[in-house]
């Protein structure tokens, strides 16, 4: 990849870089993306680790998801941007809120995960590839 992919939090305090392209892209209704999101899915945008570089402090929360993973999401402590979220059993990936994206359009969703747990005045893209739940094993967080 040519160019890095960048993004920061509201207020800017801090900043991001991948130096590859997102391995996947997903909306996700479980509901931790729910209130990380007002209500709505959450989109991500899921980059591997190895190129990761941070600028400035973030703040970290701790959970543990419907899917039973544990699970690391960062945020920023001036503002409250939620930016990433790991699995601590897949620390190869991280997910990205994409709305942290400088350039909001690489996280474009390219399936829909928890569709289960959507309200019923949720938009589910039915044209998308979804999963009522997570996954199946070996695919990143």
């Amino acid at each position: 990849m040519k160019d890095s992919i960048t993004g920061r939090c509201l207020c800017g305090a801090v900043r991001f870089r991948f130096d590859e392209a997102p391995v996947a892209t997903r909306a996700c209704w479980c509901r931790d993306c729910q209130y990380l999101s007002s209500g709505n899915a959450s989109v991500n945008a899921i980059f591997r680790t190895a190129t990761f570089r941070l600028t400035g402090t973030v703040a970290e929360y701790f959970s543990t998801a419907d899917s039973g993973r544990t699970m690391r999401r960062r945020f920023c402590p001036a503002c409250g941007t939620p930016l990433f979220s790991e699995s601590l059993d897949q620390p190869d990936f991280m997910v990205v809120r994409a709305g942290a994206l400088d350039d909001p359009g690489l996280g474009r969703p390219q399936a829909s995960i928890w569709t289960a747990s959507a309200p019923a005045w949720g938009l589910v893209d039915r044209d998308l590839p979804h999963c009522p739940g997570q996954p199946g094993a070996g695919r990143p967080a």
